[in-house]
């Protein structure tokens, strides 16, 4: 059997080249072309098994536009976007529009044999129908921010979700972004022109949370002096956020799971009516635990349980902290101010923070310090955390010296030499220690001059080997 044909599209002639090196030398075929359109040319004419796409391709077709066109084939070939600028924007739209995944430059060659025996494997069982994407106007506003890894699977997940009707649940801590979670999907999804509308069932009463959700007729019942619509039918044709659903009382689970099964609501004191709604449903709750005390429904879970997005909490996405605070600094700034700045020292506190509250936290604790900053530039003393037992380990003299990029950098390195110490040279359980995916970690380790085996305390051989090679 003749080996398969990968597609490489890339405008870099070196990138290509190596890339083509490292997919011979896996034991395929290669055929490479230097723009979108020669790619598409050469799908039309060949036959492509699996296709590698940079994002950002120069001439008149990006890497996202020439994706929509292959998708758009009669047969298209699985698609990985490849880039070095990984955003959540581009990672959930690529998702969206039918990338098969979506991987960070450089690339290890492990990576890359794994993602094309995925690919092929998808090939070989299924031709995947024709998709005609839409160009949809994005509002980057609801976009989950990070790239840290646990991020990236979350926009991943957003991405592959988004188009469907299926019922989301959206687990994790108080204040890690569930219902920015929430709006994500329904902003890239195609409802996006119908309402989106949240409800929190902890903090509605339980007698009021059937009007609420579902509405009542005029004098239903005692103070009911009007007709009221209800949730659910405010969202018809949208999305409805249902928040904190692990306590909503036991009553109202069983007419909950009616409505999930049937998308029929009956107004207090009124008729059935026909809804069209997707439930994306959240918890901080662990609903296993409440199923086995009885205080949660087991065909209620299980109908919400469909597709679950768990968010990982701050604590564990060192690498999306520095860019959040930056990201809430800019949304304190007026309109025409200059966002302020955080000094090294700043950056170096917010890392050492445990951060209980999560993103909710943070962004209060900028807030305050926008407030409390006399200057342009945020420092550690802006922050008023009188009382919180949170101090980090004093810096040696010196080594927040200079500007946030130089103290980041030397952060960073301590970091990454403290993890891999911690983890016997295993790069892999590093890089998921610090909230980064290993091909980054790679690229660290090179950049800041690190010798993987002298940080680790083993030989350097015990943590390097051939499927450590990076491409691109």
């Amino acid at each position: 059997m003749a080996p398969s044909t990968i597609l490489i599209i890339d405008d870099e002639a070196g990138l290509r080249e190596s890339l083509e090196e490292t997919v011979r030398d896996l034991g395929y075929d290669a055929a490479m072309a230097a723009s979108g359109r020669t790619g598409l040319d050469r799908l039309r004419g060949e036959a492509i098994d699996a296709v590698l796409l940079d994002l950002r391709l120069g001439g008149d077709m990006d890497g996202l536009a020439v994706l929509k066109a292959i998708r758009a084939l009669p047969v298209p070939p699985p698609v990985t976007i490849l880039t070095a600028y990984a955003t959540a924007e581009n990672t959930i739209e690529a998702i969206r529009l039918g990338a098969f995944d979506h991987l960070t430059k450089p690339i290890g060659r492990a990576e890359l044999a794994d993602n094309l025996t995925r690919m092929l494997a998808l090939r070989a069982m299924e031709q995947t129908a024709p998709v005609a994407a839409e160009d949809a106007q994005l509002a980057s506003r609801f976009t989950p921010i990070g790239l840290s890894e646990p991020m990236r699977m979350v926009q991943k997940a957003i991405g592959l979700a988004a188009d469907s009707d299926t019922t989301v649940l959206v687990i994790g801590e108080t204040g890690t972004g569930k219902e920015l979670v929430a709006r994500a999907l329904h902003e890239y999804s195609r409802r996006k022109p119908e309402p989106f509308i949240a409800v929190n069932c902890a903090a509605i009463p339980s007698d009021l949370l059937e009007s609420e959700l579902f509405g009542h007729v005029k004098g239903a019942f005692t103070g009911a002096s009007a007709d009221r619509n209800g949730a659910f039918r405010d969202a018809d044709g949208g999305t409805l956020f249902l928040d904190e659903i692990g306590d909503m009382p036991p009553a109202m689970q069983a007419k909950i799971l009616r409505v999930l099964q049937d998308k029929i609501v009956t107004p207090v004191g009124g008729r059935p009516v026909q809804v069209d709604v997707r439930i994306v449903a959240a918890t901080h709750r662990k609903l296993p635990e409440r199923v086995a005390q009885g205080l949660f429904r087991e065909d209620l879970y299980y109908r919400l349980n469909v597709l679950t997005i768990p968010l990982a909490p701050l604590r564990e996405r060192l690498a999306d902290i520095v860019p959040l605070a930056e990201h809430f600094l800019r949304l304190a700034a007026r309109p025409g101010e200059r966002p302020k700045r955080m000094t090294g020292a700043l950056a170096a506190h917010l890392l050492s923070r445990p951060w209980p509250g999560n993103i909710r936290e943070l962004k209060n604790a900028i807030d305050r310090a926008v407030v409390l900053a006399r200057g342009d530039t945020l420092d550690v003393a802006d922050m008023g955390d009188a009382g919180i037992e949170t101090e980090p380990d004093v810096p040696p003299a010196g080594w927040l010296d200079g500007d946030l990029p130089t103290a980041v950098a030397r952060l960073e390195t301590e970091m990454i030499r403290r993890a891999l110490q911690t983890c016997a040279g295993n790069r892999t359980e590093a890089a998921r220690r610090l909230g980064i995916n290993r091909q980054l970690l790679y690229t660290k380790i090179e950049r800041y001059g690190l010798d993987a085996g002298e940080a680790s305390g083993s030989m350097t051989g015990a943590v390097r080997n051939a499927d450590s090679r990076e491409i691109g």
